[in-house]
């Protein structure tokens, strides 16, 4: 069986998780609060330009040009497209030079990068694995949520953004090079692969999750009465 049909039947539920969380449902049809909102986009756009770092990590670690040319664009298009359309929404829903000034990554959002950049310790199948949850999951939600009418103008072009033809075309790119960089590998390593896709596809699923809570880096007290 190829790899990504493989790993995406063995992570099923962690994507369940996914497409059933309050964040996703309130985007598809319009009740998702926009101060959670605006906690998720500067969390992703944070999350975003290490992705692009990432990207082009795997491009350096290619072992052809070509390859590295579209490990390149990856990382570019990441920079211009979704950072961009991040930026419209950061006017939208008024984030200013002074939020910014006082942002911090929460655990969850921090953790993922560091998975990220764990990951691209090892050679570019490595790295491959632990980003295409993240490209394949968004393209399945957008294209769950195509005829969803939130009537709302962020969460409409949310939508429209993951669902496209366009951004569908770079995740089938992916997909197909992640098969034929694990086709032919002994079980253990595929098993390593998959650990960091599945790793992923969790944290992705917790990224909607500390987006819902809000998550900061504060923690809880308990009292020490009855001890």
């Amino acid at each position: 069986m190829a790899f990504c049909k493989e790993v995406r039947i063995e992570c099923s539920e962690l994507w369940q998780a996914s497409f059933d969380h309050p964040f996703v449902k309130g985007i598809a049809d319009g009740t998702l609060p926009l101060d959670v909102f605006r906690h998720y986009v500067m969390q992703d756009a944070y999350y975003l330009s290490h992705f692009a770092k990432i990207q082009a990590i795997g491009a350096v670690k290619a072992t052809d040009l070509e390859t590295t040319k579209r490990f390149a664009f990856h990382s570019e298009h990441t920079c211009a497209a979704e950072l961009a359309l991040h930026e419209s929404f950061m006017d939208l829903l008024g984030v200013t030079d002074k939020d910014w000034e006082a942002f911090e990554p929460s655990p969850s959002a921090y953790a993922y990068v560091s998975h990220m950049y764990r990951s691209a310790e090892g050679n570019l199948a490595d790295v491959l694995a632990s980003i295409l949850p993240c490209y394949w999951l968004y393209h399945e939600i957008g294209e769950r949520l195509k005829n969803a009418k939130p009537d709302h103008p962020i969460y409409d072009r949310w939508i429209g953004t993951y669902g496209s033809a366009e951004f569908g075309e770079l995740v089938k790119e992916q997909m197909d090079r992640m098969d034929r960089l694990a086709s032919g590998l002994p079980e253990k390593r595929r098993t390593e692969l998959k650990d960091r896709f599945r790793r992923s596809s969790y944290y992705e699923w917790n990224f909607w999750e500390q987006a819902w809570r809000k998550e900061s880096w504060t923690v809880n007290t308990y009292s020490q009465a009855g001890v």
